[in-house]
């Protein structure tokens, strides 16, 4: 069972999304919370798989809410849900450790897909967002690519590659698994290490570089 917590500062919201997300058999609402204060409280309290995020809200707003629960529960994912479709917000929410970002507008199919694919080790961001962040990261992207150039290609292992082109394809570990033959555990430490190699932060991160070096 997917255990979720709401953090939205209108209860209308709160109710609409409990009752889209529960329709699910999979996944159930444990927690509810109107700020981002409320939400470290009750993380301190309930086992919580997932919070889907709101912005805006009072006393504590969601991004710090993100940045705070990243370093105090590093293992619950964080999908942001907002009425705002600005990529500032985006890229934001992804530097303080956000694991998706989408729109109000979403679909009901799209919004329980996302939850699970956060979940999985997937990246999930709304379409519309995406087109306008994409060229920011691409741009902040830059300097780095060049940089490795500058000092040669980091050479990756055959097994290496195939794992950073099905990133760039935006699947799961799980997926990546099942398709090499290899356990999920592997697949995470071979994610590691490609880290490492590259210099780079994160699986977002890696996702550009794969398409920004034409690995897919």
């Amino acid at each position: 069972m997917i255990r979720v917590l709401i953090a939205e500062d209108q209860a209308i919201v709160r109710n609409g999304l409990k009752m889209i997300i529960e329709q699910d058999e999979d996944i159930q609402v444990v927690a509810e919370a109107e700020n981002g204060k409320a939400v470290l409280a009750l993380l301190e309290k309930t086992i919580v798989d997932i919070v889907l995020m709101d912005i805006r809200m009072p006393i504590m707003d969601g991004m710090e809410a993100t940045k705070r629960i990243r370093q105090q529960f590093p293992q619950i994912k964080i999908l942001i849900l907002t009425t705002f479709n600005d990529e500032e917000y985006a890229l934001q929410a992804f530097q303080e450790g956000a694991n998706g970002f989408l729109l109000k507008t979403t679909e009901s199919f799209t919004l329980v897909n996302s939850i699970k694919s956060c979940l999985s080790g997937g990246i999930s961001i709304h379409d519309q967002v995406a087109a306008k962040l994409m060229p920011k990261l691409l741009k902040k992207e830059t300097n780095h690519e060049k940089a490795l150039k500058d000092n040669e290609i980091v050479p990756l292992t055959k097994r290496e590659i195939e794992i950073v082109k099905s990133i760039g394809q935006g699947k799961t570990n799980k997926e990546i698994s099942r398709e090499l033959l290899l356990s999920v555990g592997t697949i995470k430490n071979h994610i590691t290490q490609i880290l490492s190699k590259l210099e780079l932060r994160d699986r977002t991160q890696l996702a550009i570089y794969a398409v920004r070096n034409d690995y897919i």
